[in-house]
C-alpha cells in the first residue's frame, strides 16, 4: 500500500507552511520569529526535513528564522522527473530564499545538502550570508579524493552502483525500506540511528517517487562527468565562495573521509573554520546536535 507524504508532516514546535520557488513545489518546516535572520536547513540523503528537527528548535529560540525544507523529490515536495542537476536545485534554493521574503540566508547543508551549500554560495552568491557546511567536502575536494585516494574510493562504492536502472529504487523499498537502516548504521557513528530515526527515514523513502528522485542526484553527478555542461559545472565551482565558512565534520564518518574534508580551505577565500568531531558519524546534527547547534548560532551570529 503506498505510504503518503503526510507521513513526513511531523508534528512539534515548529509550522508545516509550502512555498513554489524555480517552477516547483516545496513543503517546509518552520521555526522561530517571522522576523529573525533567515537561517536555510538543507538535508542529505537517505533522509529528509525532520534530520534537522533539534536545530530548529534551538536556532528558533535563539531568535533566528529557521526553515527546513524537503529538497526537490523528497518527502512532501514535488518529485518531478528531472530538474536533478546541480543547476536546477541551486536555483531551488535561491528561489527559496526569494519565496520566503529574505534578501539573503545563513545557509547549512548536509551531505547532498552540503553540496548544495556549496554550490549556492558558488553560483548565487548574493543571497548567501554565512555557510555552514556538514560532512560534505567542497565538490571538488572529494573528485580529488576519489581520483588519488583508495579510502575514499571504497567509502564511495555505493555511487556506482546507484548508476543502475531500476534496482537501487527496488533495494531501497523493499522490506519497508530496510537498506535505508543499513546505510544509516554503516554511515553513522556507534549507536546511531535511534529506533525513531530509522523508521522514520524509512517510512519517508516509501513515498512514491522518492527513492528514484533521490537516486537521480547520484546518476546525474556521475553522468555529468562527461557532458559539457557538467565540465562547465565544475569550473564555475573552481571560482570558490567568498562568505564566512564553518565546516563540521564527523570524526568516524563512514561515507565521506575527514581527511577528504580536510581540503576544502583552498576553495573558500574568507575566514573559515574546520571542525572535526570526535566520536561522531556522518550526521552530527543528529548524533551531537547541542553541539552542532551551538557551533551553528556561533557562526551565524557572526
Amino acid at each position: 500500500m503506498p505510504v503518503e507524504e503526510s507521513v513526513v508532516l511531523v508534528e512539534g514546535p515548529w509550522t508545516h507552511r509550502e512555498v513554489t520557488a524555480n517552477g516547483a513545489r516545496f513543503h517546509l518546516a518552520e521555526c522561530g520569529p517571522a522576523d529573525g535572520p533567515l537561517v536555510l536547513l538543507l538535508h542529505g540523503f537517505p533522509e529528509f526535513w525532520w534530520s534537522w528537527r533539534h536545530q530548529l528548535v534551538a536556532l528558533g529560540d535563539a531568535g533566528f528564522r529557521v526553515v527546513a525544507p524537503d529538497l526537490r523529490g523528497y518527502g512532501a515536495s514535488d518529485k518531478p522527473p528531472r530538474g536533478y542537476d546541480a543547476y536546477t536545485l541551486s536555483s531551488d534554493v535561491a528561489g527559496m530564499v526569494r519565496a520566503l521574503g529574505a534578501r539573503d540566508a545563513v545557509l547549512v547543508g548536509h551531505d547532498w545538502g552540503g553540496v548544495l551549500a556549496w554550490t549556492v554560495a558558488t553560483l548565487h552568491p548574493g543571497i548567501v550570508r554565512r555557510l555552514v557546511v556538514v560532512d560534505m567536502p567542497h565538490p571538488l575536494a572529494l573528485r580529488g579524493a576519489l581520483r588519488r585516494d583508495l579510502g575514499q574510493l571504497r567509502a564511495s562504492s555505493y555511487i556506482g552502483w546507484f548508476q543502475l536502472p531500476k534496482l537501487p529504487e527496488a533495494r531501497l523499498q523493499r522490506d519497508d525500506g530496510a537498506f535505508v537502516g543499513q546505510l544509516l548504521r554503516r554511515w553513522g557513528g556507534p549507536g546511531f540511528p535511534d529506533a525513531e530515526t530509522e523508521a522514520r527515514c524509512r517510512e519517508a523513502m516509501q513515498i512514491p517517487g522518492a527513492a528514484h528522485c533521490s537516486l537521480e542526484w547520484y546518476r546525474w553527478a556521475v553522468r555529468s562527468l562527461t557532458r559539457p555542461s557538467g565540465l562547465r559545472f565544475l569550473r564555475l565551482l573552481d571560482r570558490g565562495v567568498g562568505v564566512p565558512t564553518l565546516q563540521l565534520h564527523g570524526a568516524l564518518d563512514g561515507c565521506l573521509l575527514p581527511e577528504t574534508a580536510s581540503g576544502s580551505y583552498a576553495w573558500v577565500d574568507a575566514p573559515y573554520d574546520l571542525r572535526i568531531l570526535p566520536g561522531v558519524g556522518h550526521f552530527p546534527h543528529q548524533e551531537a546536535p547541542d553541539v552542532v547547534s551551538e557551533a551553528l548560532i556561533e557562526h551565524a551570529r557572526g
